[in-house]
């Protein structure tokens, strides 16, 4: 193939799915010349699965991309559909915002953002080799452009050597009929990169006016919609209402009746799948006792009449589709418009990353996304976020940027993936991060933030209402603590009205809001003197004072993990030379090459006698310095 020069850059990202968006975003809004490349410029910040951004533990990242300053949040807020919290029945930690978006507006309205950003250039092509040079990386195009750039980020998604499974029809694909990375995973490859095969799928999508509404269950949204952003000044709207159906004995049969003819089960499929996620014929057969199983109905946009049924992913064969589920209520006399599928692509094993994404043996490449072994769209743009700073950084001669377990749910899905590796598609729960009461979605700006502003991503205006936020709580958490309410009828009343004992002298209003049946809305009519402060301060104060005694107990806790992460280990540390070691031991520390001794206590394999050995060793030779 004959090539040319097209150009140099400081960062090229290649791909532009939720990851590279946010990577390339990222990059250029530091400074650097950054290009993004993508197989075809209609897929840029495409949905190929659901139309919903959020949901539990993935609301919490989109909170902390967003107060790190990156685009996820304010996108999804423009095009809601929907929204809701979810888990408002539990504990603050586990509250979990999530939107029904229009897709092909969010699709636009990412794209769009990579248009307009200063330092970014965005190019249809089709990157198929990829090798490092004296100073950075040579990018290959298909049709032989050559661009030279300091750092490269591969945000591949589902398209590198994608292929494509319904029934026993298969072929080579990317998402949604695009066109796959064929020649790019021999790329990767020769430079040494270890790569597997993981396995996503995708429900029908069916035709509106086939659907009968009639008897199915009505899903609406918060009254009160709260914005993923903080940048959002007007909350979203709820414009569209989702469904709720079920499948029964009959949709079951004509799962299993047909379960041979599942590429899945037929064995034909290599890649694994998402354990959490799983299709409808997977169901079937893991949960044989289940006599049905829930769907959501939901719809793809304002300008389409596509609608989604959430989860009912499947890989039948197309006419086995309309058998099973028109036996669905509601969806008797449906049009599939878009048939389910599965698709099987290469990713890497993370253990090959450093916490800056980057590749340990490979100098300025990195990793984000599902390239990475994850799934989801929140999961893709919190890494593409960090992996875009990170290469930003790298070729401005800064030092990296790494979160911790414990400053969020990003530093928890990165730790998880470099440490511990995965077996499947990763995604994030919020029973993954044992500091879940101090991360909340809540105070995700608390947190980030400042990091934000250190790095560069945050401007003034925004820095600003940060700051006004900050003190309009300290300041209402002042008065909470100073303010005293007299016993009287009227509060009396009203605590015996909520379940809780009445005062017989004066009582604080923080020790009113520590009581776990009382919250400032039931205290309104007495609390005369509150301020007009935002709903989001009163919520955080209300948090805080509420649950202080086990916040304290976690800080404890972190304080005690970072104490860890200060013994930093030597990258040229030999674990087979260190006697007392166990034989998994030296093995998984040697793979994972782990920077630090909390790191290295969080790998599979690793016990604590093999830390406490870790520790001797360390006190002998001496640390090295962070």
């Amino acid at each position: 193939m004959q090539t040319y020069a097209a150009g140099t850059v400081d960062v090229a990202v290649i791909g532009a799915g939720h990851a590279g968006i946010e990577a390339g975003l990222a990059s250029a809004r530091l400074g650097c010349s950054t290009a993004v490349f993508t197989i075809n410029l209609d897929a840029v910040g495409n949905c190929p699965c659901n139309p919903s951004i959020g949901g539990t533990a993935k609301g919490h990242l989109v909170r902390e991309i967003d107060a790190l300053g990156g685009e996820m949040g304010r996108a999804a807020d423009e095009c809601t559909l929907q929204s809701r919290m979810l888990n408002l029945g539990k504990g603050p930690a586990v509250h979990s915002l999530r939107a029904q978006i229009d897709r092909n507006h969010y699709a636009r309205r990412m794209k769009h953002a990579l248009e307009t950003c200063e330092n970014l250039s965005l190019y249809q092509a089709e990157v198929v080799d990829l090798s490092p040079t004296d100073s950075g990386w040579l990018l290959t195009t298909r049709l032989g452009a050559q661009y030279s750039a300091g750092a490269v980020i591969l945000c591949t998604g589902t398209f590198l050597g994608g292929k494509v499974f319904v029934g026993e029809v298969s072929y080579d694909s990317g998402p949604d009929g695009m066109f796959p990375a064929a020649f790019l995973p021999d790329a990767l490859r020769r430079l040494g990169i270890s790569l597997r095969r993981f396995k996503t799928g995708t429900p029908a999508r069916v035709l509106k006016s086939t659907i009968d509404f009639s008897n199915l269950e009505e899903q609406h949204g918060d009254e009160l919609c709260t914005p993923f952003s903080y940048d959002t000044e007007t909350p979203p709207e709820n414009q569209r209402v989702c469904h709720v159906s079920w499948t029964n004995e009959q949709t079951r049969q004509v799962i299993l009746d047909n379960l041979h003819r599942s590429p899945l089960y037929a064995g034909k499929i290599e890649g694994i799948g998402p354990r959490y996620c799983p299709s409808i014929e997977d169901k079937m057969v893991r949960f044989p006792d289940k006599a049905r199983h829930q769907l959501f109905i939901e719809p793809c946009g304002l300008d389409t009449e596509e609608m989604y049924l959430q989860g009912m992913s499947s890989s039948l064969p197309e006419e086995v589709q309309r058998a099973f589920y028109r036996t669905i209520p509601g969806l008797e006399h449906a049009q599939i418009m878009r048939s389910a599928y599965a698709i099987e692509y290469d990713c890497c094993d993370p253990q090959q990353l450093n916490a800056a994404l980057e590749f340990r043996a490979l100098p300025g490449l990195y990793g984000a996304g599902q390239f990475n072994g994850s799934s989801g769209y929140e999961e893709a743009a919190a890494q593409g976020l960090i992996a875009g700073i990170n290469a930003a950084r790298k070729v401005q001669g800064k030092e990296r940027f790494i979160l911790d377990r414990a400053s969020s749910y990003i530093g928890t899905l990165i730790d998880d993936l470099i440490t511990k590796g995965v077996s499947d598609p990763y995604r994030m729960m919020t029973s993954r991060s044992e500091y879940r009461l101090v991360l909340r979605q809540d105070n995700a700006d608390e947190r980030l933030t400042p990091l934000g502003r250190e790095i560069g991503l945050i401007p003034d205006r925004r820095w600003e209402k940060f700051r006004r936020k900050e003190s309009q709580k300290q300041a209402e958490m002042k008065r909470a603590l100073t303010t005293v309410f007299p016993p009287s009828e009227a509060l009396n009343a009203l605590l015996v009205s909520r379940g809780t004992s009445p005062v017989s002298t004066g009582v604080k209003l923080a020790e009113l809001l520590r009581r776990p049946q009382i919250g400032y809305d039931d205290l309104t009519a007495i609390d005369t003197g509150r301020p007009d402060v935002p709903r989001a301060v009163l919520e955080s104060v209300e948090i805080s004072l509420k649950y202080e005694g086990y916040i304290k107990k976690q800080q404890a806790d972190i304080e005690e993990m970072r104490r860890l992460e200060q013994k930093r280990l030597p990258a040229d540390i030999v674990y087979g030379e260190i006697g007392g070691l166990r034989l998994e031991a030296r093995e998984k520390l040697d793979k994972v090459r782990p920077e630090n001794i909390g790191q290295a206590g969080r790998i599979s394999g690793v016990s604590p006698a093999d830390v406490s050995v870790l520790l001797i060793w360390l006190a002998a030779h001496g640390q090295p310095e962070a």
